[in-house]
């Protein structure tokens, strides 16, 4: 099965190619920064852990299938001693004092980490433009977003800048730009890995996520992430999927694909005709299709960030700039903590707060609030009876193609409704795969909660279906 971790771990281990000379390349590749995907390229520390990977293989010892390996990280992970901004004004200067769980697992396998990567500030976004660090831009065409909040990572893949990247996805910060930019990506089962170290968004749909060329490089990648953690309390001890369990789709003997989706005024007519050529691509092997019925699309997107917005306006609550951050003194301490927090969160920021604390504030709550939380337990419940009935979600990605830089600036809600296709999926908590086939911005793949070696499976057979 094509994988670049393990191309580059042959030749590290034949000696085809030094460790420094990898490293080096990828970070000559980042310098120019083209594409505005890098917050802060972590140089001196990746050549020092290449030197002693290559002084390791000099010595004859064997190194894991990981070790020497470059990588992104979504710049919203702590990792010791290096800047982790958010994108912010805030943060700008902030250096982390610990590293985050899943990003210590990948250093414990012997990954290299170069840059930490340009993203909405705080994740909140759909583009990665809400950011200090100018607009990412996208890996085909660069009048273009490059999709977000994990738009750095994804177009560094894409680039060829980094061997994989770690994003976060939230209500399809992972996927939504994976297909901007043609290449994998996945949300997993929620608690399938730690969220500690990652800076909170919506702590109920958080997910930290890898993004990769190959199917077989997200699956390295998510099991050595994956597994319980005791400083997250919502995490659970999950199996590793072995490599040959994805090579074969036999599992998989019904496909369901939701009808609303594909009959929106609002998707684009080619997307629309690629995905039900897709349909009839995947019914002619043999492979039972249903069409299944949902929610409304702006159902579950004001599903999605009313619950969003409320437990960000509870998380960034902390930031103030008395512990950490970049503190603006005023005339006393409830001025400081106004303006401090007035001229450094993002006009996308504060509107996700002040919008949290209208959903939670008294007179609201019940009227907004707890509905959206009854209407994620609806949605959760729609899925149940979905994959009683289908092993397998099919989906467009996004209702349209990634907008021109700037367009989404300009209308908030706009941006909002591009996400109608993923929030679903983040709500039910369900692993949920963009593949970079299908339509022009790919396909999400997704099954039942702990089922994301289907995912994979089932990818791996559409590879080579449409």
């Amino acid at each position: 099965m094509d994988s670049q971790i393990r191309s580059l771990h042959k030749k590290l281990v034949n000696k085809e190619l030094s460790c420094t000379d990898l490293v080096k390349e990828k970070l000559e590749l980042l310098k120019p920064n083209t594409n505005n995907t890098v917050n802060s390229l972590l140089e001196d520390s990746a050549l020092k852990l290449a030197a002693d990977v290559d002084a390791k293989i000099a010595r004859g010892e064997s190194i894991g299938l990981l070790e020497g390996i470059p990588f992104g990280i979504k710049d919203v992970y702590m990792v010791e001693g290096t800047y982790t901004t958010a994108s912010s004004d805030l943060l700008k200067n902030y250096k982390s004092a610990y590293t985050a769980t899943a990003i210590q697992k990948l250093l414990d396998a012997g990954a290299i980490p170069i840059v930490k990567e340009n993203c909405d500030s705080f994740g909140h976004g759909s583009s990665s433009e809400n950011t200090i660090f100018g607009a990412v831009k996208n890996a085909q065409n660069p009048e273009l977003v490059g999709g977000g909040s994990s738009g750095g990572s994804a177009v560094n893949v894409a680039k060829g800048y980094t061997v994989f990247s770690i994003g976060g996805d939230t209500g399809g910060s992972v996927r939504q730009p994976a297909g901007y930019n043609h290449v994998y990506g996945l949300k997993p089962t929620y608690g399938r890995i730690s969220r500690y170290g990652l800076m909170a968004y919506a702590s109920s749909t958080d997910c930290v996520g890898p993004i990769a060329k190959t199917i077989e490089d997200i699956r390295i990648v998510l099991n050595t992430m994956s597994g319980k953690d005791v400083k997250d309390q919502t995490t659970y001890q999950s199996e590793p999927i072995p490599e040959n369990a994805i090579s074969e789709n036999g599992s998989v003997k019904s496909v369901g694909y939701f009808k609303n989706f594909v009959e929106s005024e609002a998707i684009d007519s080619k997307i629309k005709a690629d995905f039900l050529s897709a349909i009839e691509k995947i019914k002619a092997k043999g492979i039972e299709v249903k069409a299944l019925d949902f929610f409304k699309s702006d159902t579950l997107v004001s599903t999605y960030y009313t619950l969003a917005m409320a437990e960000t306006a509870s998380n960034l609550s902390r930031l103030d700039g008395t512990n950490y951050g970049n503190r603006i003194e005023s005339e006393n301490l409830k001025e400081t903590y106004a303006v401090t927090r007035s001229e450094n969160f993002s006009e996308e920021t504060k509107r996700r707060i002040v919008g949290g604390n209208q959903v939670l504030s008294q007179g609201f709550s019940d009227e907004i609030y707890l509905k959206g939380l009854a209407l994620r337990d609806q949605i959760s419940e729609n899925f149940e009876k979905d994959f009683n009935e289908v092993d397998i979600i099919i989906s467009p990605v996004t209702p349209g193609t990634p907008p021109k830089i700037g367009d989404s600036l300009k209308d908030p809600l706009a941006m909002y409704l591009s996400d109608a296709y993923t929030v679903g999926f983040s709500l039910g908590q369900l692993p949920t795969l963009t593949v970079p086939q299908g339509t022009t911005t790919g396909l999400q793949i997704t099954a039942a909660k702990d089922n994301d070696e289907l995912v994979l499976k089932f990818a791996n057979f559409l590879k080579d279906t449409i």
